[in-house]
């Protein structure tokens, strides 16, 4: 059974409709420009900021976090400016935030314990913007220290964002903060080599890069008598950002070293023996 319609109801409706859209469009375009224009001067401000700060050679570690939490702070005010500006009255958008206060504590609890790490952080700064660190099972950069994440940058490029409060609650191993780093080495020779010789052989290459701290004191010994090879264990110290090249260059050069010198670095090997047996 189909209701008859009735078209002057429609017509009315639709005018209605369209007078209130007619009255609020004025208001949503307002409010359309100035979130835009508001975000352009947000843009600025950041950028000004920015500029102000590397003229005056402010703390970097400081500086990322000061134009993180201004982003945020500027980007709150322009929310409630585009909301006043549709006409919601503040009193109402506040009592509604007030009725649903539990969820949004329960929600906000997270990020403001992140950004109460970023604080603890800010302020203890057991890492700052270009330290090596190992947090969280990662390893990476400190590339920028925000007021709720710290993003670390890998070597191979990749990017890691890491919430402020497990950092600031966790253990941290910073590779960078002391200056400088031990280089370890584990070399074998085998049972059949001289020892001494093969310590003097690798204690040229060693003396040979200038990148190796001579304070302390390279160090060479026996660590180990292996199931196929003598091991040394070879320790030198050397600036942090000097850590990967001089070990993958002593390695390399450590063996062509001993392979002039007709030192064999032994490998695992199976002898295999068959017996013939006679019916």
């Amino acid at each position: 059974m189909k209701l008859p319609i009735d078209q002057e109801q429609i017509t009315t409706f639709a005018d209605k409709a369209w007078q209130m859209a007619m009255s609020y469009m004025p208001n949503l375009i307002t409010a359309v420009l100035v979130f835009i224009v508001g975000s352009l001067v947000i843009r600025l401000i950041v950028t000004a900021l920015d500029r102000l700060f590397k003229k005056k050679s402010w703390d970097e570690t400081m500086e990322r976090f000061i134009l993180s939490l201004t982003k945020i702070l500027l980007k709150i005010v322009l929310l409630i400016t585009v909301i006043t500006t549709l006409g919601v009255e503040m009193t109402t958008f506040v009592a509604l935030l007030g009725g649903a206060g539990l969820a949004v504590g329960m929600a906000l609890s997270g990020t403001l314990q992140n950004f109460a790490g970023g604080v603890m952080l800010l302020v203890f700064r057991p890492y700052k913007v270009g330290d090596v660190i190992e947090a969280q099972g990662h390893i990476g950069k400190v590339d920028e220290i925000q007021i709720f994440n710290t993003i670390l940058k890998t070597p191979d490029n990749k990017t890691i964002i890491i919430p402020n409060s497990p950092i600031s609650t966790d253990s941290i191993i910073n590779y960078s903060s002391q200056g400088r780093r031990r280089v370890d080495f584990s070399i074998g020779i085998g049972y059949d080599d001289d020892i001494d010789q093969a310590k003097k052989v690798i204690m040229e290459v060693i003396n040979k890069d200038e990148r190796i701290h001579r304070d302390p004191e390279p160090f060479i010994a026996v660590s180990e008598l292996a199931d196929s090879s003598v091991n040394f264990t070879v320790r030198v110290w050397a600036a942090v950002d000097d850590y990967w090249g001089i070990y993958f260059d002593n390695l390399e050069l450590i063996k062509k070293a001993l392979d002039a010198n007709n030192i064999s670095i032994p490998y695992p090997q199976t002898d295999v023996h068959l017996h013939t047996v006679k019916d």
